[in-house]
């Protein structure tokens, strides 16, 4: 006959006292107290663990921290597992390192390996700027959160400040960057699903506004106004360097001597360097190359054509060019990367081929195999649209100093 295990009661439990050597007292079905010369108590399951058939034990908590009925119900779980022949050990030690994983895969960790995936489509400023606006808006609340405790009431309390100041704007790219480090840890098998999916609709929606820019018949007046403007000489050919070579803000602004050609009057943009991550070359007018024989005695020895004031190792701030146009009197009437509207206004109501004018922009498709071919078939074509383009500009300054025409500032006096 089997040999029966008289269950245990908790006065029995309560009562156990220790001895000089640790002991077991049974509750049965694998289930017993391990009372330790210390006077401690464990609760232990005896089990065969499947396929091995090995005798182990599996500790299932303190006394009286897990009480009888406690010890119980997980020694019941503990079988339910052995019945589909799963280690209950081996099960909870997964599910452990599976918790401590998810609880350490925070989203602020989980947002640098994002932002390292994304580099590879996106420029350094735009990746700069991304992390910053994160840094700022999100992870002071959610940064220390485990991915898979954020929930979509948390992301909308914490956007809902920003809301209230009106920053709609900057709300759309937060929910669009929260939705995409979701997106990530899903595919990356962090989470099952992105809880994020909806919070935009939390938001109203930004008021869509284009980049303010001038008329074309604007174009004097800026360049009277730039011509007189107590801005430092460096700022200056800046500025007239991104009107002339027609490039975005950030391009302009770390623009380096090494990535230029003299000889063959070509500037070399590296794919690193550029929005779509596509190398862009701009041929250079004689304007555009004067610009550059005035700034060689000021920062020829240094890798930037445009250094930075406070540090020359580093290039000039992107947002150079804004801050002087706003002082000089366009704010809200004239952004930096506005100059670029106004060149692609002006040149296809000049009825310039519209391809090539997209290619001077570096705007690309989303068709490879025709942006290979406009790449090597467009740069001829656009020698000539960079010529007239720095033409106007020369012909719109008659009389207000162009740096670039007859009538230049010589490098004497510099601010």
């Amino acid at each position: 006959m089997a040999r029966t295990t008289k269950p245990l009661t908790n006065t029995e439990i309560q009562q156990a006292r220790p001895k000089d050597k640790e002991f077991n007292l049974a509750d049965g079905e694998g289930l017993a107290l391990r009372v330790k010369p210390n006077g401690s108590k464990l609760w232990i399951f005896n089990y065969y663990r499947p396929y091995t058939k090995k005798r182990t034990s599996l500790s299932l908590g303190t006394y009286p921290a897990v009480t009888l009925a406690d010890a119980r119900k997980r020694r019941s779980e503990a079988k339910e597992l052995l019945a589909k022949h799963i280690d209950p050990k081996e099960y909870r030690d997964e599910q452990s390192r599976i918790s401590e994983k998810a609880h350490n895969n925070t989203l602020e960790y989980l947002a640098t390996q994002w932002l390292e995936v994304k580099k590879a489509d996106i420029s350094a400023d735009h990746a700069t700027d991304t992390w910053r606006s994160l840094e700022l808006h999100i992870f002071p609340n959610l940064g220390k959160v485990p991915i898979h405790k954020i929930t979509a009431t948390k992301a909308i309390e914490t956007l809902k400040p920003i809301a209230a100041k009106g920053s709609l704007e900057t709300i759309k790219r937060l929910c669009q960057r929260l939705n995409e480090i979701m997106v990530y840890a899903v595919n990356t098998g962090i989470i099952e699903n992105n809880p994020l999916t909806g919070i935009r609709q939390a938001f109203q929606k930004p008021t869509k506004q284009h980049l303010p820019t001038l008329k074309p018949d604007e174009l004097p007046a800026l360049l009277r106004t730039l011509s007189t403007a107590s801005i430092k000489y460096t700022t200056r050919c800046l500025i007239e360097w991104q009107l002339h070579t027609m490039v975005r803000p950030s391009e302009a602004a770390g623009t380096r001597w090494d990535e230029i050609d003299l000889d063959a009057g070509i500037w070399h943009i590296p794919a690193e360097r550029m929005k779509r991550k596509k190398e862009h070359i701009v041929p250079l007018s004689s304007q555009c190359l004067a610009l550059l024989e005035l700034m060689q005695p000021i920062s020829g020895r240094s890798v930037f054509v445009f250094p930075s004031d406070r540090d020359p190792r580093k290039h000039a701030n992107p947002q150079t060019a804004n801050t002087a146009l706003k002082r000089m009197g366009f704010d809200k009437k004239l952004v930096a990367h506005g100059m670029r509207s106004l060149a692609s206004t002006i040149l296809n109501e000049e009825g310039f081929d519209a391809d090539v004018i997209e290619a001077s922009l570096a705007h690309i498709g989303n068709n490879e195999v025709r942006n290979a071919y406009n790449r090597a078939n467009y740069l001829e074509r656009r020698k000539p649209v960079m010529d007239w383009w720095s033409n106007h500009i020369e012909a719109a300054a008659v009389g207000n100093m162009s740096l670039t025409g007859s009538k230049g500032l010589k490098i004497v006096g510099l601010k």
